[in-house]
């Protein structure tokens, strides 16, 4: 079986759009993974989800792997965009749906 650090790489790689959060997009379990879903879905582009309260594991070693400490995470062609307000604030600004669309070649 993959240790925890591959299977966290191996999501990363498999997914150009994967946020790491709390609970799923149909029901976040905490308001800011709420947040970056609804800034997300707002893109108009699928995107892979992990949840980290189903995945114990990844809940504790992902912040070492990122060196960002909280979820959720939004994780763009292998790079870690940030956090809620990150992710809210480049949404607001445009840049987000950009990165997006540029993720799935559009």
């Amino acid at each position: 079986m993959e240790d925890t650090v591959t299977k966290i790489k191996r999501q990363i790689n498999d997914n150009p759009i994967l946020l790491y959060m709390k609970g799923s997009p149909q029901m976040p379990q905490c308001g800011f993974s709420a947040r970056v879903v609804k800034a997300l879905m707002q893109c108009g582009e699928e995107f892979g989800f992990v949840d980290v309260l189903q995945n114990p594991d990844i809940r504790a070693t992902l912040p070492q792997v990122a060196n960002w400490p909280t979820f959720p995470q939004l994780w763009v062609n292998g790079e870690l965009i940030g956090g809620c307000d990150i992710v809210c604030e480049m949404q607001q600004s445009g840049e987000l749906e950009l990165i997006i669309k540029a993720a799935v070649g559009k």
